[in-house]
């Protein structure tokens, strides 16, 4: 477990309020970027998966502006999206999408009320200390047998702020090795598939799992 220069545990709660910040500021700059092929691929591939298992309701976490929601929702699932960015969920609305500011560990919904969870690029903002509840929250969400999709940059287990963050204030990162993320998410869930992608100068790591019947 990663701590500051004063021994002090990162704790998701205490880094939320700059995340919101930060990504208030960049959120219509968001909207405009592209996806990269292999973004788009890796939301195709669990797409089919959840397709094949019947569709449903899927439940995006950390929707940023909402492409992937709006993605899912054109071929036919019930979408809900979720971000902790006001401005962001502003967004998705935007879309004709049920947005809802909502962070990781108040995900106000029924239990087992998802057939899919899709998670991308956010959980890395967890630290270490709190993923643990957060895997929690997301399987209380999603039904027994249900997807879920993780993707994520990894690293060497660092945890805070990197290098040339575009984002002011910069935002706090768990970069977690294929071994860390591997364990956390097997803890609470059945890993279906991991991969990982070398993308430029990242370390993609790829996790679809089910919740256990």
């Amino acid at each position: 477990m990663s701590a500051d220069a004063h021994g002090a545990v990162a704790r998701y709660q205490d880094v939320l309020d700059s995340l919101r910040v930060s990504y208030d500021g960049r959120a219509a700059w968001r909207d405009q970027q592209e996806k990269q092929p292999w973004k788009l691929a890796e939301r195709d591939l669990f797409l089919g998966r959840v397709l094949d298992y019947g569709g449903g309701r899927l439940l995006e976490i950390g929707a940023g502006p909402g492409h992937d929601s709006a993605f899912f929702a054109s071929h036919g699932l019930q979408v809900v999206a979720t971000d902790l960015s006001p401005a962001m969920v502003g967004f998705c609305r935007q879309k004709g999408l049920d947005a809802h500011v909502m962070d990781f560990l108040h995900l106000d919904f029924p239990a087992g009320s998802f057939d899919a969870v899709y998670a991308l690029n956010c959980l890395l903002h967890v630290p270490n200390a709190d993923l643990p509840k957060v895997l929690a929250a997301i399987r209380a969400v999603l039904r027994p047998g249900g997807w879920l999709y993780i993707g994520v940059w990894g690293g060497n287990g660092h945890e805070g702020p990197t290098r040339n963050d575009r984002h002011d204030p910069a935002r706090f990162f768990s970069l977690r090795t294929d071994e860390q993320i591997r364990d956390f998410a097997t803890r609470y869930f059945s890993l279906f598939d991991f991969h990982v992608i070398e993308a430029g100068q990242g370390h993609f790591q790829s996790l679809t799992m089910r919740r256990p019947a």
